[in-house]
């Protein structure tokens, strides 16, 4: 029998705070951190640029996408080639849109608070042209929805959200909540996000929606001073238990469990987003200071934060592009390849000019060696 969404159980008013109160230092201490080290890292939207296309990748796949974040920058810095199939280039353009929304979000911040009108205007964006642009792109929905296996009827799902009916007053009641005065900030936004995928407002898209509020949320409460926390790869990793935790809240008006589970993904994605980064910034300062070295050029540093800007591209791309006077491109690319700083994942042929890519950056934001 399919768990319905919790009526007048919203926002909870029996959380066990002795239970959570021992991760909520921890996990504070461990973003704490984490912000430190963004704060010192010069424009981390370009340095960054890995670990956000990365969590892209990783929240969509939560959703059943299956490319990766190799296929999603070898489509950007190539087009849309003939390898990949159909199925694979709709799950590319939706992992795109996911970027697009994430900094058209953080565009609206700038004018206005985390609101409705802000989800919405990212709801457009993340549906735009894809496979549920059908779906009333940026408006809730006047209709009932469920989740539960594809295809399934109502009668076979595993949640019905709030109805249709009640969406308004549901998300107005969302909104107050996340602008109200609580006892602590990280729990607030456990509950936060929770609710608005317990409401599923639209017919697509909430959960990946759901997931960038994360960041957001951070960001406007000054937690972090970029939009740049990636809880993806936890709840990806965790996928059943990061349902099963959803659902209870409904199901048994378990908020504490999910608190508890969330405040644990907080703590550990910090950690780990902290390594990254600072590998990340380490390996920057590496090529800041060997890549002028290497091409005794006055044009070596705005070489590196264009290709870690772009760290799968087109070497067309890099002449034509970069600023930087094309004979010195081609000679600081040269260089960057007998020096296997780059790595070609497409040669020369014809017309059709290489693609390399900054193997190394693509290797700290996956955690393991891929390229």
């Amino acid at each position: 029998m399919a768990v319905e969404y919790h009526y007048e159980k919203f926002p909870p008013k029996n959380l066990d705070w002795q239970k959570l109160i021992p991760l909520i230092g921890p996990a504070s201490a461990a973003i704490a951190r984490y912000g430190g080290v963004l704060s010192a890292i010069p424009n981390p939207a370009v340095l960054l640029s890995p670990l956000s296309t990365q969590d892209a990748v990783l929240s969509s796949r939560i959703e059943g996408t299956q490319a990766t974040m190799g296929e999603v920058l070898e489509y950007e810095a190539m087009g849309d080639e003939e390898r990949f199939s159909p199925e694979r280039r709709n799950d590319i353009l939706e992992i795109l849109n996911y970027r697009k929304a994430m900094i058209h979000g953080v565009k609206l911040l700038e004018k206005l608070p985390l609101c409705q009108r802000v989800v919405k205007e990212m709801h457009s964006v993340l549906l735009d042209s894809v496979r549920g642009k059908n779906k009333t792109p940026g408006e809730y929905r006047l209709i009932p929805n469920w989740i539960g296996p594809p295809g399934c009827s109502i009668d076979e799902a595993q949640y019905i959200p709030i109805s249709a009916n009640k969406i308004n007053h549901g998300m107005s009641e969302w909104e107050k909540y996340m602008d109200s005065d609580q006892s602590d900030i990280l729990v607030q936004l456990c509950i936060i996000h929770a609710e608005f995928e317990a409401l599923h407002p639209f017919l697509d898209g909430n959960g990946r929606l759901g997931r960038m509020i994360i960041p957001l949320y951070l960001y406007q409460k000054n937690i972090i001073s970029s939009p740049m926390f990636y809880i993806s790869a936890f709840f990806e990793r965790n996928r059943d238990e990061y349902y099963e935790r959803l659902n209870n809240v409904s199901k048994n008006d378990d908020w504490t469990g999910w608190c508890y589970f969330c405040l644990n993904a907080f703590k550990s994605q910090a950690e780990e987003n902290s390594a990254k980064a600072a590998e990340i910034l380490s390996y920057y300062n590496e090529l800041k200071e060997n890549i002028p070295q290497m091409t005794r050029s006055q044009y070596a540093v705005k070489a590196l934060d264009w290709i870690f800007g772009r760290p799968v591209f087109k070497n067309s791309d890099f002449i034509e592009s970069s600023g930087i006077p094309q004979a010195t491109a081609r000679r600081i690319i040269d260089v960057l390849r007998h020096k296997n700083i780059v790595k070609s994942v497409l040669e020369a042929s014809g017309r059709r000019p290489a693609t390399y890519m900054l193997n190394r950056l693509l290797n700290i934001a996956e955690g393991h060696d891929v390229f």
